[in-house]
C-alpha cells in the first residue's frame, strides 16, 4: 500500500510549522510507521538543523540526478534520524533552490510513497508553483495558524480560493503555544474572521520554555517521555490529528 503525502503549511512565517512537522513525525514513529520528512522550505528550511542530522545529500542533489538520468534510489539522498524517521534535507546552498522545478515534485513523491508509510512535507508559506504542486499531490494539507490578525486575514483569502476550486483535503491547526501572549481572539471570533473551522488546537500549556535545549540536542518533543507525561492532553490531541491526517475520507465544507 502506497504511503500518504501530508504537507504542512501556513499563511505566514513564525507559527511553529516545522516544530509541528517534527511533532507529527514523532507520533507516527511511535505508531511504528516509516516516516520521511521532506524539507521543501527550500531557501530557509530548518529540519536537518532542528534534528541535528549531518546530511551529506539533499533534495537538490536528488533533483539534479533525476534531471541527468543518474537517479537510482531514494535512500542515496536521505539521512537517517532514527529507526523510523528519515530526512530529505533542503539545499545546503539556497542558490540551488532556484534550480528545483515543480515538475520534479511528482517524481520525488512517487519514489517516497513506495518506501514510506507517511511522507511529511515541510513547506513555506508562499503560494508559488512549487507549493501549489505540493498541495495538488498531497493526500492532506495541514495549515498551522497562531492567534494573529495577519494569519486570519491570509487564511480567509486562502479559504475563499479553496471554496472556488473545490479543495477540501485540508485541516487547520491553531497553535496557541507559539505565542502565549496572543490570545485576544476567541474561537468564535477566529472562525468568523477566517470564514471556516478550526479543526485542532494546541493549547498554550504546551509552551516549552527551554525548547532551544531540545533543538540543540536534535530531539523531537513528542518522543520525550517527560513531555509526554506533563503535556499528555496536547499529545493526545496531536495523536488524533495525526490519525485524522492519514484517514480515508474527509468531507469538509468551507463556510
Amino acid at each position: 500500500m502506497a504511503g500518504k503525502i501530508i504537507s504542512v503549511s501556513s499563511v505566514k512565517g513564525g507559527v511553529g510549522k516545522t516544530t509541528t512537522v517534527l511533532n507529527l513525525a514523532g507520533i507516527y514513529s511511535l505508531m511504528e510507521k516509516r516516516v520521511l520528512i521532506i524539507d521543501m522550505d527550500l531557501y530557509s528550511g530548518g529540519v536537518a538543523v532542528s534534528l541535528d542530522v549531518k546530511n551529506k545529500k539533499d533534495i537538490f542533489m536528488m533533483v539534479d540526478s533525476m534531471a541527468n538520468n543518474r537517479f537510482t534510489t531514494l535512500k542515496d539522498y536521505v539521512t537517517i534520524y532514527n529507526k523510523y524517521i528519515d530526512v530529505l534535507a533542503c539545499p545546503r546552498d539556497p542558490r540551488e533552490a532556484l534550480k528545483i522545478e515543480s515538475r520534479f515534485i511528482p517524481m520525488i513523491f512517487d519514489s517516497a510513497r513506495k518506501e514510506y508509510d507517511v511522507v511529511l512535507v515541510d513547506m513555506n508559506h508562499v503560494l508559488d508553483e512549487i507549493n501549489l504542486t505540493i498541495m495538488d499531490y498531497s493526500y492532506m494539507t495541514l495549515f498551522v495558524l497562531i492567534n494573529d490578525l495577519v494569519d486570519f486575514k491570509n487564511m480567509k483569502s486562502l479559504l475563499s480560493i479553496f471554496k472556488d476550486t473545490g479543495k477540501k483535503n485540508y485541516l487547520i491547526l491553531l497553535n496557541n503555544s507559539r505565542d502565549t501572549g496572543k490570545d485576544y481572539m476567541s474561537m468564535y471570533d477566529i472562525r468568523t474572521m477566517i470564514g471556516g473551522n478550526i479543526d485542532y488546537t494546541i493549547s498554550r500549556n504546551y509552551y516549552i520554555k527551554n525548547i532551544d535545549k531540545y533543538v540543540m540536542n536534535g530531539e523531537i518533543l513528542t518522543l520525550n517521555k517527560n513531555i509526554n507525561t506533563f503535556h499528555s492532553g496536547d499529545i493526545s490531541n496531536m495523536k488524533k490529528l495525526a490519525l485524522d491526517l492519514i484517514g480515508d475520507s474527509h468531507n469538509k465544507e468551507v463556510r
